[in-house]
């Protein structure tokens, strides 16, 4: 039954006739701070002339997080334009699916993600930090940019584990196409009116060319699988084990249902990744005691050999400091949903219909959850610190049923990376504040460099 007897949102002031919409558009993550800051934990916002006036109610506590992610998670799906854009560039994999298409996609991909599973992709993941710190060292690299570096080596990680040797192929058309589409699906999904897709514009057009070579390089590497039945001179890379899912009862992936998942994995897969990695290393570049003491752990733990997903326990500051990189720049600093029934939020109305945004952005910033919250301290994670907050302080992997499957495994390539990394070089931020910017992922809107400082000679890879 329908709850009406909260109180009505407070509302964020604009324009008269625009609303906030310049505000949303030129710096969505500091108007949403702007949002809380000025009226509190749930706020509506509207933006754009009326008649195609848009309004969303930002939620930012972590009581309302828990709520509308894992709480009343049925009540609040994936209805919203920006998720349908996303559908229709990426495919109806895990991250956009929903109802019996979801639970049946997370059957099948649930035992590729168990924790032994998972455990035994970190051999794959340090080759790729060895191959990346050794063009570093080859290449006589003194500054770099990290957040570029790591996107670059998130990536060719995913696509090693995705598709065992057919690493380069699939590597170049992403990094040439998902930029394209990214922007792609954010204008459409902001935009309060589109054409539609098949119309010959000159954005349709460029979409659609992306589309169709992203779709081929998926198809041909799939097609070959399926036909071999596993990737030549690999072991069980996740999309052999994606082209073997199901049972009798389930069944199994066809061909475009593999390409949506394959997308997804990519996707999703890299930029989180990438995101946390960039970050945590350029904020111990801007915080050397922290790198000093993240260093001592990895020496004294791993005495210059190579980190594996046992040695994970045994470093437990480094993992902090990524904890904290991802409190501070979180790799989906918004988080939307559509209200299916009427209800309400820490005593405030949400009507019916209506779009619903979480955002650790600003959640991962509220003054009620911590300290002096701009300021790198990656002691925040210390296991008495986390047991004393509440659970949706901190949600860089979302929540709740459709929280992240691929967090054990994120968590396990950037420790890995980081100590890698920290065994070989030492880094000096050049650039002391990165400007960022929210499309589906957090992104830099300037660089992030490093100062390489090479260490003695020690083993990576």
């Amino acid at each position: 039954m329908a709850i009406t007897t909260g109180a009505e949102a407070p509302e964020l002031a604009g324009f008269p006739l625009l609303g906030s919409l310049f505000d949303l558009k030129n710096d969505s993550l500091g108007t949403f701070l702007r949002a809380r800051r000025e009226h509190g934990d749930v706020v509506r916002i509207t933006a754009g002339p009326p008649g195609l006036r848009t309004t969303v109610y930002g939620v930012f506590s972590a009581e309302g997080a828990q709520r509308i992610l894992a709480g009343d998670s049925a009540n609040f799906r994936k209805d919203n334009t920006f998720y349908q854009e996303l559908r229709e560039s990426f495919g109806n994999g895990l991250l956009t699916s929903q109802d019996e298409d979801y639970l049946r996609q997370r059957r099948l991909v649930q035992p590729l993600f168990t924790r032994r599973r998972v455990d035994g992709y970190a051999a794959a993941v340090a080759a790729e930090v060895g191959v990346l710190a050794g063009e570093w060292r080859d290449g006589g690299a003194e500054t770099v940019d990290v957040l570029q570096e790591m996107a670059r080596l998130a990536l060719r990680a995913v696509a090693r584990i995705l598709f065992g040797t057919d690493v380069d192929a699939a590597v170049e058309i992403v990094e040439s196409s998902f930029p394209e589409l990214g922007a792609y699906v954010l204008r459409r999904g902001y935009s309060p009116v589109n054409v539609p897709r098949t119309w010959p514009t000159p954005g349709n057009r460029r979409a659609a060319a992306v589309h169709r070579a992203l779709y081929e390089v998926c198809d041909r590497i799939i097609a070959e699988r399926r036909e071999s039945g596993r990737a030549p001179d690999a072991g069980d890379d996740l999309l052999t084990l994606l082209v073997g899912a199901g049972s009798a009862e389930d069944g199994g992936f066809d061909a475009t249902e593999l390409r949506e998942q394959v997308l997804v994995f990519l996707l999703a897969g890299h930029e989180t990744t990438a995101t946390s990695l960039g970050f945590a290393l350029h904020l111990l570049g801007r915080h050397p005691e922290a790198q000093e003491r993240a260093r001592e752990e990895v020496d004294r733990v791993l005495a210059g050999r190579t980190p594996g997903a046992a040695d994970l326990d045994a470093l437990p500051y480094v993992t902090r400091v990524l904890k904290e990189a991802m409190r501070l720049f979180p790799a989906a600093p918004v988080i939307g949903r559509r209200a299916v029934a009427a209800t309400e939020v820490g005593g405030v109305a949400i009507p019916a219909g209506a779009d619903v945004i979480v955002c650790p952005w600003v959640t991962h910033r509220h003054p009620d959850l911590w300290e002096d919250p701009e300021r790198f301290d990656p002691d925040r994670f210390t296991p008495e610190a986390e047991a004393a907050r509440p659970r949706y302080a901190w949600f860089p992997f979302g929540g709740g049923p459709r929280a992240c499957i691929g967090q054990h495994f994120s968590m396990l390539e950037s420790v890995i990376a980081l100590a890698m990394l920290l065994q070989r070089h030492g880094f000096e931020a050049v650039d002391t504040e990165v400007p960022v910017t929210s499309a589906i992922t957090l992104q830099a809107a300037g660089p992030a460099r490093c100062r390489l400082v090479p260490r003695e000679a020690r083993p990576v890879g």
